[in-house]
């Protein structure tokens, strides 16, 4: 018994001295992409940095196994096959994969990060009860659309007229619609909404907004726009208008200014519920979670070149600015 106990206590400072997981055991963990490697780089950089401040090490504690679709989302139920064939415990993911990873047929625990809505996705009942044996991290916060506009009328008091524009195929968008037209109403700005769902519906909408051009434009975030970024905010600057948006990635290329949450803090927090469910806990007793730490960014520059002047009180709230 003493020696079995000797081995034991062996096994365990050999584990620690490898930077082991406290009290986990080896974990395998693939992870899918609708992205190439270059570009969902930033997302496992911060899932990866979690999981190592949590103790896992490569190849000690983790294991990690990851698939890239390379853009061609077609590809997702071949890569989560050859996950499941390695095999691994689990399966991380994020963005454009995330529903057809998390709807597709699956025999391990799935965790992702996904901007839209799960409900709306047909992927949750509600955040307090996910399906398919999956749960994660949502970024949609419909409300914050209504900080938004207060930060628009703020930086330009005399915006009245508002152009939307979405991707009608984010689920969720209609939750951002509604709470976007009764704000601006409430603030005395006629809104109206362009759909897009590809590139040409894109180049339609932005020439509707050209023919009876807006006061400025409020952009939902998602991946299709992220993806379009350059066009929609050239688009914008050539046309004299101010965007508002949610993610920075907008503000640093050109839009007015942006709040919403601050991705790289979403992303790691996917590495909690890996630990979570390689420790023995199910997802479908996880609640997906939303973000709760935001970023106020500023493009000074942008702001200039639309003749705008920040107010002092904006800029001290201000996380970020850009110039």
């Amino acid at each position: 018994m003493l020696d079995r106990r000797r081995v034991c206590l062996s096994l365990a400072a050999l584990g620690l001295a490898h930077g082991g997981a406290r009290g986990a055991s080896r974990v395998r963990l693939g992870f899918v992409s609708g992205l190439d490697r270059a570009a969902a780089a930033s997302f496992v950089e911060a899932m990866l940095g979690d999981l190592r401040a949590r103790g896992y090490a490569e190849p000690a504690t983790l294991g990690f196994v990851p698939r890239f679709a390379n853009d061609d989302l077609s590809r997702i139920p071949a890569l989560v096959q050859d996950l499941e064939r390695q095999p691994v415990d689990l399966i991380a993911t994020h963005a454009a994969a995330t529903t057809l990873v998390v709807k597709g047929p699956h025999t391990v625990p799935v965790v992702y990060e996904f901007s839209a809505d799960p409900s709306s996705a047909g992927i949750a009942s509600d955040l307090a009860h996910p399906l398919y044996n999956a749960t994660g991290i949502s970024l949609m916060l419909a409300e914050l659309n209504a900080k938004r506009l207060e930060l628009l009328q703020q930086i330009s008091p005399q915006v009245r007229r508002l152009a939307v524009l979405a991707n009608a195929l984010h689920p969720g968008q209609h939750l951002e619609r509604d709470v976007s037209q009764a704000k601006a109403s409430e603030l005395g700005i006629r809104t109206s909404m362009h759909l897009t769902r590809n590139e040409a519906e894109l180049d339609a909408a932005l020439a509707t907004i050209r023919a009876d051009r807006p006061d400025a434009l409020l952009v939902f975030s998602d991946a299709f726009v992220v993806e379009h970024r350059r066009v929609i905010l050239d688009f914008a600057l050539s046309e004299h208008l101010a965007v508002v948006s949610g993610w920075s990635v907008m503000a640093d290329d050109g839009a007015l200014c942006t709040y919403g949450p601050r991705l790289v803090e979403s992303y790691r927090r996917v590495g909690y519920f890996v630990d979570r469910i390689a420790r023995g806990a199910k997802p479908s007793d996880l609640p997906i979670e939303q973000p709760t730490v935001f970023e106020l960014v500023i493009n000074r520059t942008t702001a200039r070149r639309l003749g705008l002047t920040i107010p002092a009180a904006v800029l001290a709230r201000a996380d970020r600015i850009v110039d």
